[in-house]
């Protein structure tokens, strides 16, 4: 996870980059696998043996497998490696930053619905200043091995499943923003979801997960639900990791975390253990971070929680569209200044709004985290879309929420509220649009 903030994120400079594209042997597949499979126990000593290879490669390469440095490369080798024997199609894009050439893995499983791409990543490299075992070997682990597993069982899910290995990110997410930034937006409309995993293991864990996407949110609750473990938001990591760069282009985004260099609270070591005071990963960007700084039991249930989301949403169905309603008059947001309205007027129906009521925003910003957002039913009750953090360094909330409205009456006027909470930016409300 990177610490990037306003002055730094443009720092990076993308060059022509390519797809090196290595199409590993095709694996024979059973006739017809039931797509009701539960999801595998991923086993912690297969994923902690990733780790100790990446260890291995950042001892043999000067300490660290940060971007432009040996390490980085022999650890993408490594994943490569795994994932070519177990039958995925590989491809290698490269970048430039910082003058040096970067690289992303991209790792495709044969098979599910092309229009339909459930994605999971984790950036593989590390800062300069250690091996970067749990930020983020952890997260590049558990996706590994899920993968592994993937074929393995030899699953055949509705949609098609594609996993990645980001490049650069403690430069400012370079390379997940260089794969977003030449995905054709035909290709954009067909990512389904997109699931990050920064920091999974972390020695005095928190159990967060993102809050971006209600159906992705739900799955990884549900999940901690079942084992008995108390989840909390994820705030800490808002607009730090690679999932930022598919949040600002509208694809729904989840993830997992367990904390960085903010402190546990006496409330948080009451129910999930570890010290109270004391960092979520005290080794955070630090030398320290090895082998040796990784929670076994954050990263074993992690592991299996990712298992358990690429099987539940890669077997999703596809919803049919509804009803849109749509404004696409800008209204300039006054910077720091007060809030602003866009209606959309919803006529000709009956009863209350869905449960599941899509709203679809593109707000032009060149500061996104200065922008709160509200979506202010007919009778003046507010849902709240986005907070602002001064943490999220991005331009542009191109997003899609899901909102349950089934106490509002479905007709009247709906109302986008957007305000600039903070100096320096601005922005205007480009569009939006109700679904219902």
């Amino acid at each position: 996870m990177n610490l990037f903030r306003r002055a730094a994120v443009g720092a990076a400079t993308l060059a022509i980059g390519g797809l090196l594209a290595t199409a590993a042997p095709a694996i024979a597949t059973p006739a017809a696998p039931s797509p009701t499979l539960a999801a595998p126990d991923i086993p912690l000593a297969n994923v902690k043996a990733h780790l100790s290879q990446l260890q291995s490669i950042a001892s043999a390469n000067g300490g660290n497998r940060a971007h432009g440095r040996a390490g980085y490369k022999a650890s993408l080798d490594y994943v490569k490696g795994k994932l070519d024997a177990a039958g995925f199609t590989t491809r290698i894009q490269q970048f430039t930053s910082s003058g040096a050439t970067g690289y992303n893995l991209i790792a495709d499983w044969p098979g599910g619905d092309a229009n339909q791409v459930l994605m999971a990543g984790a950036h593989l490299d590390s800062v300069s200043a250690g091996a970067g075992i749990n930020d983020n070997g952890s997260g590049s682990a558990g996706i590994l091995e899920t993968a592994l597993a993937v074929s393995r069982a030899q699953l055949q899910p509705t949609k098609h499943l594609r996993f990645a290995w980001w490049g650069a990110e403690e430069l400012g997410m370079v390379g997940s923003r260089y794969y977003v930034n030449n995905l054709p937006a035909a290709d954009r409309s067909k990512v389904s979801g997109y699931l990050n995993f920064d920091m999974i293991g972390s020695p005095n864990p928190g159990y967060f997960v993102y809050d971006d996407d209600p159906t992705i949110e739900k799955t990884f609750k549900d999940y901690y639900a079942g084992l008995g473990v108390p989840t909390e938001i994820e705030t800490e990591g808002d607009g730090r990791s690679d999932h930022a760069p598919f949040a600002n282009v509208g694809i729904p985004v989840g993830g997992l975390f367990t904390g960085a260099e903010r402190s546990k609270s006496s409330a948080q070591a009451q129910k999930w253990g570890g010290t109270a005071g004391q960092a979520f990963d005290r080794c955070y960007h630090s030398s320290c971070d090895s082998t040796s700084n990784i929670n076994d039991t954050a990263l074993d249930r992690n592991s299996d929680a990712i298992a358990h989301a690429i099987w539940t949403l890669g077997a999703g169905t596809t919803v049919p569209p509804g009803d849109v309603y749509e404004n696409t008059t800008d209204v300039a947001i006054p910077d720091n200044g007060a809030a602003v309205t866009s209606t959309v007027n919803v006529t000709g129906r009956t009863g209350n709004a869905p449960a599941t009521l899509k709203v679809d925003v593109d707000v032009r910003h060149t500061w996104r985290g200065d922008v709160v957002l509200d979506l202010v039913a007919p009778d003046g009750t507010a849902y709240r879309l986005k907070n602002s953090s001064s943490n999220d360094s991005a331009d542009n909330i191109i997003a899609t929420h899901t909102v349950d409205a089934s106490s509002e009456t479905a007709n009247g006027a709906w109302k986008l509220r957007a305000q600039d909470v903070a100096s320096q930016d601005t922005g205007y409300i480009n569009s939006w649009k109700l679904t219902f």
